[in-house]
């Protein structure tokens, strides 16, 4: 059956194709009297090229904009919403896209879920990074919903690995009484003050001198949450000296090597040798674990424990009612001897 006149045709290409049929509609004449054609897509089959002019025709969308690539889009997601993000977030997102580079070059309205879930399922790497891939075509889902490209967001369906039950074991007693022992030792320092502050190897190694107010006696830093961010941590009374040494180097950071800020990288094959020194087998995310297992240990008051470890609590009551002061936080973190 013939379209009104102004809907648009589907007609087939010659030559051997994976998607034949063109479709478009007339937008004007040239000066020959010969029709000027925007070109809406191409797709597999008629039946196929019907329904995406019926769409069209329905909720008529700017052609140019409809045709953008993931790598364009990536881009331009890149220039306006990346920035918007925290660094670390940022950064692994940014990373991510090598595992959908392949895509690159697709329209992205034309890539299906089982494309994006490809990404995920192929990537060779851990539950860690194929929750960044998911969440990385999440951002750019939103973000090309509201330019208009798509209509719904494939990634809502994406699945990933799931993490497997923690395996972090925290200090025993006679580990924490051993690295006491050797606190003179060449960076012994770090452990120890992870042990009491409870700090992120990345957000330990990103605070700065200006974060630290010794009269106050705290550190002032965090990441990963907002709940976790900018908090608070009182410094224990043991591990002050360790700190004020730390000030006194003026590095750019607390934690500093021979003038300069100390990579997480750099600073594990630090741990690493300490750990073989001392005839042990932890990582620096274990110190966290000790940090709050000791505070419950002691028994902490819970909303105290969650304003250091930058958790939200659990409990609506303690979450929404229970304002606690730095006098509190103080008494709280010399529990743990």
């Amino acid at each position: 059956m013939r379209n009104p006149n102004g809907y648009g045709t589907v007609a087939k290409l010659s030559g051997n194709r994976r998607r034949p049929f063109i479709v478009k509609k007339t937008v004007g004449w040239n000066e020959n009297g010969q029709p000027i054609y925007d070109i809406i897509g191409y797709t597999a089959t008629r039946e196929e090229g019907n329904i995406l002019l019926a769409e069209y025709n329905r909720d008529p969308w700017d052609v140019d904009r409809i045709k953008i690539t993931l790598g364009e889009l990536f881009d331009l997601w890149k220039e306006k919403k990346a920035p918007k993000l925290g660094q670390a977030n940022r950064s692994s997102l940014l990373s991510a896209f090598n595992y959908c580079v392949s895509l690159s070059k697709c329209p992205y309205k034309s890539i299906k879920a089982f494309q994006m879930q490809e990404t995920i399922d192929n990537c060779g790497k851990s539950y860690a990074t194929q929750g960044i891939i998911k969440n990385l075509w999440g951002h750019l889902d939103r973000f090309a919903l509201e330019l208009d490209i798509i209509t719904r967001c494939y990634s809502d369906l994406l699945t990933t690995t799931p993490a497997p039950p923690t395996s972090r074991v925290p200090f025993t007693d006679k580990e924490v009484k051993t690295i006491w022992e050797h606190a003179n030792e060449p960076w012994v320092d770090t452990v120890l003050i992870f042990l009491y502050s409870g700090w992120r190897i990345s957000e330990l190694l990103a605070l700065k001198p200006e974060d630290v107010d010794l009269k106050e006696g705290t550190m002032k830093g965090g990441t990963k949450t907002k709940a976790g961010k900018n908090r608070i941590v009182p410094i224990h009374s043991k591990i002050k000296s360790f700190v004020e040494t730390r000030i006194a180097e003026n590095g750019p950071t607390l934690i500093s090597y021979n003038g300069k800020s100390v990579s997480i990288s750099n600073y594990r094959a630090f741990w690493s040798d300490i750990m073989d020194r001392l005839g042990m087998s932890h990582v620096p995310h274990e110190c966290r674990h000790t940090f709050e297992t000791r505070l419950d240990s002691a028994g902490a008051n819970r909303k105290c424990i969650d304003l250091l470890m930058g958790h939200v609590s659990n409990d609506t009551g303690n979450r929404v009612y229970n304002h606690k002061t730095l006098e509190e936080l103080k008494a709280t973190i010399e529990l743990i001897i």
